[in-house]
């Protein structure tokens, strides 16, 4: 087994996994753990004990960042541009086995498909320069994701594939968490991103949601949003956001919904997918997704929804209506989903590749 720490961002805010950055990062150090592998998550945020471990579960805890010996560890693992900056900025990125997780590979231009642009584009192109030649090995989340790897930096038998998950065991149900109201419930559970990094992408998101929520008012439907982003653009007459919520409380607002969409950024996304798909399914809830998404296949081979052409909004809307009246097979979808996309699942391509180097080791 390997001694493995994982690294996200410096932010001193309480630990609190809301956005899809932080689950992520939560959920795979979870999984490796539970594989055996004894692993903490370097955080720089307040911590009691006098600024001491925090035991998370078995093989799991969270550690000062500041304080963090890299040579400790025969891992270091970091998640997207900021997990890696941070390493950077704490002296670790030159770890003899680093693992470097990426959400989107940008080119070193703008390109169709990849909603990142300009100053802050450029920014995350330099940033995976740096990680090419440092790290041991990359993983990143589809297949075109690691097609335009390869066209940057050359040919690569370092990259490993890592889509996102949903978890195999949820938390107990809880109370119904939605404001009274009419119509069926339709659940956008997601980030509309921020108009410092991804404006034009704010832009499409916001007014896909105002309109969609419109058309959903006309068929007796309420579009609800949990997330974070900038909403100040958002229309409260036709889209009610109920907050940025914890990843524990988030499954009831699936459990209790009747439908969950998908909107994007643009006519496809060129290699980062949508992890809310595989949340949606493993809460049993119908899916409503535009087209476009490198894991839109999930959504037809789990038998719990539909895939519309993107930018269709009124074919959306219409969808999502038939999706909250029929009678579906949740169950199914859910044995799909557990089979095939648990974190746990995920997890098996680090304990193989551990197991390799590591064999023995660190046994906890």
């Amino acid at each position: 087994m390997a001694r493995i720490v994982t690294v996200y961002g410096d932010a001193r805010d309480e630990f609190r996994p809301v956005e899809m950055g932080y689950i992520r990062w939560l959920k795979i150090s979870e999984a490796l753990a539970r594989k055996g592998h004894s692993v903490d998550m370097a955080t720089a945020e307040p911590l009691a004990n006098g600024g001491g471990p925090v035991v998370m579960g078995k093989n799991l805890r969270r550690v000062p960042l500041a304080g963090v010996r890299w040579s400790d560890y025969d891992v270091v693992k970091t998640l997207f541009d900021w997990g890696f900056q941070t390493l950077e900025a704490h002296g670790g990125a030159d770890h003899p086995f680093l693992v470097s997780k990426l959400g989107s590979v940008v080119d070193a231009t703008d390109r169709e498909g990849i909603y990142f642009h300009g100053a802050y584009r450029d920014a995350l192109f330099q940033t995976q320069r740096r990680i090419s030649e440092t790290s041991r090995y990359v993983t990143l989340l589809s297949e075109g994701a690691r097609e335009l790897w390869r066209e940057i930096f050359g040919p690569r038998d370092n990259l490993l594939l890592v889509p996102g998950a949903a978890d195999a065991e949820l938390p107990p149900p809880g109370p119904d968490p939605y404001p009274h109201g009419p119509g069926a419930r339709v659940l956008f559970a997601g980030n509309v991103y921020s108009r410092e990094h991804q404006p034009e992408a704010n832009d499409v998101l916001v007014d896909k949601l105002n309109r969609l929520g419109e058309l959903l008012v006309a068929r007796d439907c309420r579009l609800l949003m949990i997330g974070t982003g900038d909403l100040r653009r958002l229309d409260p007459r036709a889209v009610t956001f109920l907050g940025a919520v914890p990843h524990e409380r988030a499954w009831d607002y699936m459990r209790f919904a009747d439908v969950g969409v998908v909107v994007s950024a643009g006519p496809f996304m060129h290699n980062n997918e949508s992890t809310k798909i595989y949340h949606y399914l493993r809460a049993g809830l119908p899916v409503v997704s535009e087209s476009g998404f490198p894991n839109d296949d999930v959504v037809a081979e789990s038998g719990l929804g539909f895939v519309v052409e993107s930018g269709d909004l009124d074919a959306m809307a219409h969808a999502v209506e038939e999706a909250a009246r029929r009678d579906w097979n949740r169950d199914a979808a859910v044995r799909y989903i557990l089979a095939r996309h648990t974190w746990d699942r995920r997890a098996e391509v680090y304990d193989r590749l551990f197991a390799a180097h590591f064999s023995g080791a660190h046994t906890p």
